[in-house]
């Protein structure tokens, strides 16, 4: 487990999506003790063209709406199975995806699920972060603060970048993605970037 920080608690995510994407840069995520430190995300609210709940509710990303805390997970190009964090209130349609993690428990078990050796490849991209952990649409909807999931805080001082999201075809100039500087576990090296402070702790989420 890590050595220091807190569990994170729904009241965490409350925040809007790009604050909670980036004070989760360094927290530790498991998935059945499996997982390790999140290294970069990306956030996706509703008002957001490139975002799953730009249109609405549906079925399959009812999850996004809320309440906070809570995973939403979708399947990409019918291949790899993506995990989201929600955030904002219940109904709105906002959260943080989990673009890279720096593999730190259960390394044995992502290495049979992934067929890989190399710790650098384990988790280096969504898809891969879903394959490494387990995930599936069956934890679609469950609580963060509950088993099968542990999250903690990051620690404080940290180095964190923001820039352009990947991979989309809509806003792609959205300055929503975020890093660990210097981290060889990005899903793609971090060429530019913007400085972010951490968030000042307040009486709601990480704003």
């Amino acid at each position: 487990m890590p050595a220091a920080g807190r569990l994170l608690h729904p009241d965490d995510f409350a925040a809007d999506a790009p604050v909670v994407a980036r004070a989760l840069i360094g927290a530790t995520l498991l998935v059945d003790g499996v997982g390790g430190r999140i290294v970069e995300t990306e956030a996706y609210d509703r008002a957001d063209a490139a975002s799953h709940s730009h249109r609405g509710p549906t079925a399959r990303n009812q999850s996004m709406f809320g309440p906070p805390g809570r995973a939403y997970v979708y399947c990409s190009y019918g291949l790899h199975w993506c995990l989201n964090l929600v955030c904002r209130e219940t109904g709105h349609g906002a959260g943080v995806l989990v673009r890279a993690i720096e593999p730190t428990h259960g390394l044995a078990r992502m290495r049979e699920r992934r067929g890989v050796q190399a710790e650098r490849l384990l988790c280096t991209g969504p898809g891969r972060v879903g394959q490494a952990l387990g995930i599936t649409r069956a934890l679609d909807g469950l609580p963060l603060n509950a088993p099968p999931f542990a999250l903690w805080a990051a620690p404080p001082g940290l180095s964190v970048l923001c820039g352009p999201r990947i991979g989309i075809s809509r806003a792609v100039d959205v300055p929503w993605r975020f890093v660990l500087a210097h981290s060889p576990f990005l899903s793609r090296p971090a060429l530019t970037g913007t400085p972010q402070p951490r968030p000042t702790p307040g009486a709601r989420g990480f704003c």
